[in-house]
C-alpha cells in the first residue's frame, strides 16, 4: 500500500515563505497570481494490510510529520502497485557525491586568523 500525507499550513496562519514565492512569480512576469501556500508532500510505502494501520498512521501524521497548532494534514491511502506517477514533474539532475572525507573536510576549515599585538 502507498500513502500520501499533505501537510498545510492552516487558513489562519501566515505562510512567509508562500509570500516570496508570490512575490518572485509576479515579478517574472506572473502577476495573475494572487497567493502561494507551501506545504509538504510525502508518499510513504507500507508493507501489510494491519487493521489498525489507518489509524496509526493518522497519529504518525499528527505527532511527527505535522505541527497541529499552525498546520492540517491529508492521508490519502492507494492500493495495488499500478498507479499513475505525476506528469510533469521534473527530476533533479544527478550531482556527484563528494566522498565522506571531502564533505568532512568542507566542513570543518575554519578561516585564518591573524594575530593582533
Amino acid at each position: 500500500m502507498k500513502a500520501r500525507v499533505i501537510v498545510m499550513p492552516k487558513a489562519a496562519v501566515l505562510d512567509p515563505q508562500g509570500n516570496a514565492v508570490r512575490d518572485a512569480m509576479q515579478h517574472l512576469g506572473m502577476p495573475e497570481v494572487r497567493s502561494v501556500r507551501i506545504g509538504k508532500y510525502m508518499e510513504i510505502d507500507i508493507e501489510g494490510q494491519n487493521g489498525d494501520l489507518e489509524s496509526r498512521l493518522h497519529h504518525l501524521c499528527r505527532d511527527l510529520l505535522s505541527n497541529p497548532v499552525i498546520e492540517d494534514y491529508e492521508l490519502q491511502k492507494a492500493e495495488g502497485r499500478n498507479q499513475k506517477k505525476t506528469p510533469n514533474v521534473e527530476r533533479p539532475t544527478r550531482r556527484r557525491k563528494a566522498s565522506a572525507g571531502q564533505a568532512l573536510n568542507v566542513r570543518l576549515q575554519r578561516p585564518k586568523t591573524t594575530k593582533r599585538k
